[in-house]
């Protein structure tokens, strides 16, 4: 029983991944996710804080996770293969962070995958699938990615999915203990619906 997965329903599918709202139980899958990544994420994500490669780090920060998105401010969605229903594995995350609403409804974009599901078209199909999700049922108006210079594959994914370059923002985020410049983008419901 301990390989199967907790019953967290997927909020939503494609022919290929399962885009699933987790829980505290899978606090263990999540740490094995960034441990298997440690190398490729770590070029991208602010320094981890002490005790983040562990399963007890992430069943706290899954638990805040899941208050962030009861209050409205976060949807985090982790990503695993159709196919994969006895292991669970994940293999990618995407989070709509400080969502805002008033007159601004919009949010940040962040995203990963593993590094051995990269090039075969997970990530955009489920941002595709997730961003339409925003726009329609969360009513969101912009959604924002920041996205450091050198990351190639990630602005070749963002233009493909509808976002554009709006500008330049040096010394944006501290990224592995520096700070980084990052090139913000964005796509805006009348144009990812147009």
């Amino acid at each position: 029983m301990e390989n199967k997965r907790p019953s967290n329903k997927a909020l939503l599918n494609t022919s290929r991944l399962q885009l699933v709202a987790i829980d505290e139980r899978y606090a263990d899958r999540v740490y094995k996710y960034y441990e298997r990544n440690k190398q490729s994420f770590e070029k991208v994500m602010p320094l981890p804080q002490p005790n983040f490669y562990s399963p007890e780090f992430h069943q706290q920060l899954l638990r805040e996770q899941t208050a962030a998105m009861q209050e409205g401010k976060l949807l985090k969605i982790y990503l695993f293969l159709e196919t994969d229903k006895e292991q669970a594995t994940i293999i990618g995350d995407i989070s709509f962070n400080h969502i805002l609403r008033g007159p601004l409804q919009s949010c940040f974009l962040g995203y990963k995958l593993d590094e051995n599901h990269r090039g075969k078209g997970y990530m955009f199909e489920a941002l595709k699938l997730l961003i339409e999700f925003g726009f329609k049922a969360l009513k969101l108006h912009r959604i924002e990615a920041n996205i450091m210079p050198f990351n190639s594959k990630s602005i070749e994914l963002a233009e493909k999915i509808g976002f554009k370059k709006e500008g330049f923002s040096p010394d944006y985020l501290k990224i592995n203990g520096k700070w980084e410049n990052h090139l913000r983008y964005a796509v805006l419901k009348s144009d990812f619906e147009g």
